[in-house]
């Protein structure tokens, strides 16, 4: 699937507009003990790069009722659920577009050592890439990917979030090739509801 490249800014733009409108909605879900199990805890954008390869990601979170307190920190956790665009370089030398949309369960931890507030957290969810990924250098196989993502970051008085991630997109070798794509990316979160926001460590 080829667009021309114009179209680029037009995409980011209307994503992270989708964004910064949800975002701007506050307490857009109901408080905490009337919540309804759809509606989220919280919206995000991301942009990210990967080896001639720019993705721009916006989605939602659920945060989870579950909680584990151990010697070294807290540990939360949501679900997370996002769609986006990555544009390329295709075999042919024209720009390649990929829609993403993804479903994770995230692992949280707000570690005791570290300064109010920050975080680290781990993921690993599934991905429908559409057309299947092929770059001037990489060909994917399959539709289907997997998606795990590291991450680092903090999160402000108000509820909103900053952090920086690694995340690695592969079919875990369900079929072949399967060389795998690298991106390191950037996240702004905000809570819908700041009453609801997940609880940070004391």
């Amino acid at each position: 699937m080829i667009q021309h490249p114009a179209s680029r800014p037009r995409l980011a733009g209307a994503l992270l507009c989708a964004f910064a409108a949800s975002a701007q909605a506050g307490d857009l879900c109901p408080r905490t003990g009337d919540r309804s199990a759809w509606c989220p805890s919280a919206v995000f954008g991301q942009v990210g790069l990967g080896q001639d390869v720019a993705a721009v990601v916006a989605g939602a979170t659920w945060a989870w009722r579950w909680t584990r307190a151990f010697d070294v920190g807290e540990a939360t956790g949501h679900w997370e659920a996002s769609f986006g665009r990555w544009e390329g370089l295709g075999a042919n030398g024209g720009s390649a577009w990929v829609t993403q949309l993804g479903v994770t369960p995230v692992l949280r931890l707000h570690p005791k050592a570290w300064e109010h507030g920050l975080f680290a957290e781990v993921g690993i969810g599934v991905n429908l890439l559409a057309p299947v990924y092929r770059s001037e250098d990489k060909q994917f196989s399959t539709v289907f990917n997997f998606g795990d993502h590291l991450a680092v970051g903090r999160r402000f008085p108000s509820g909103a979030e900053l952090s920086l991630r690694i995340q690695h997109f592969s079919n875990a070798g369900i079929r072949h090739p399967n060389p795998g794509e690298n991106f390191v990316q950037v996240r702004y979160a905000w809570p819908l509801n700041r009453s609801a926001t997940p609880r940070t460590r004391p």
